[in-house]
């Protein structure tokens, strides 16, 4: 039985293929589902098919957190191919338009030979979306008391303005909470309620704060030719001073 490749944008197909660190036996090309491409809201949720390419993310600007960290990807002219769904399915690690759902706690929508599944993104996004055999991500929906929250979206390179991140934070304050997912400082993107936990003890320092949360990362800090381990935490440490002194986060009275 042959293994398929889904895609939609296949910019990762091409990309990876051309190096042969891609290969499938049969190619199936979601683009043409109408589900995938759909913007509306939805008994209290915003429900984004996920083949709309990053670029109709941007111009619909309906969650702006997401819109202001998917703009960031790529250059122009592959967010116009790079779909919402590809990028959070992809191998290339970065993945960065799943931080804002992580940080909202979206909902993810699957379609496979079992049928649609709903499933909260923590329960299925764990370093990658953990899609079963003959699944494929559709949709995913968003409470819209979220895409209102104060947030912040930094992405730091090393090199020039459209190569790939060094590391890229996004932030919200969720009922006076604040909230942190990180790509490019792991080999996966993620969200770390242990970084949550100390960067929300408002009792000790705002500089203990940030070292606390350094000291729980929850993976092995990458060391490639973007930055070394080293550096990427010095980009890290100053990148949570400015979060929190841009959403005015912990500022004493």
């Amino acid at each position: 039985m042959k293994e398929p490749m889904y895609f939609s944008g296949a910019t990762e197909f091409l990309t990876l293929g051309r190096i042969n660190q891609v290969y499938t036996e049969a190619a199936i090309d979601l683009k043409g589902l109408s589900e995938g491409k759909i913007i509306q809201f939805d008994q209290g949720y915003l429900v984004l098919g996920a083949n709309l390419t990053l670029t109709e993310i941007e111009e619909a600007n309906v969650f702006p957190l997401l819109t202001s960290t998917s703009k960031e990807i790529a250059d122009h002219t592959a967010r116009g191919k790079i779909t919402l769904g590809g990028n959070i399915c992809g191998q290339i690690f970065y993945r960065e338009a799943v931080l804002p759902l992580l940080l909202a706690d979206s909902q993810m929508v699957m379609v496979g030979p079992e049928g649609i599944k709903v499933k909260p993104i923590h329960e299925i996004f764990h370093e990658r979306l953990l899609l079963q055999r003959g699944e494929y991500l559709i949709q995913v929906a968003t409470e819209s008391r979220y895409l209102d929250a104060p947030f912040i979206s930094i992405k730091r390179r090393q090199q020039w303005e459209t190569g790939y991140p060094l590391i890229t934070i996004a932030a919200l304050i969720m009922e006076n909470k604040l909230r942190v997912a990180i790509s490019g400082l792991c080999p996966f993107p993620f969200r770390s309620k242990e970084m949550e936990g100390a960067l929300n003890n408002l009792e000790v320092s705002p500089q203990e704060r940030i070292q606390n949360a350094l000291a729980s990362i929850p993976g092995p800090i990458l060391h490639d030719v973007e930055g070394s381990s080293d550096y990427r935490l010095f980009v890290l440490e100053n990148l949570l001073v400015d979060v929190c002194e841009a959403l005015k986060f912990g500022e004493r009275e």
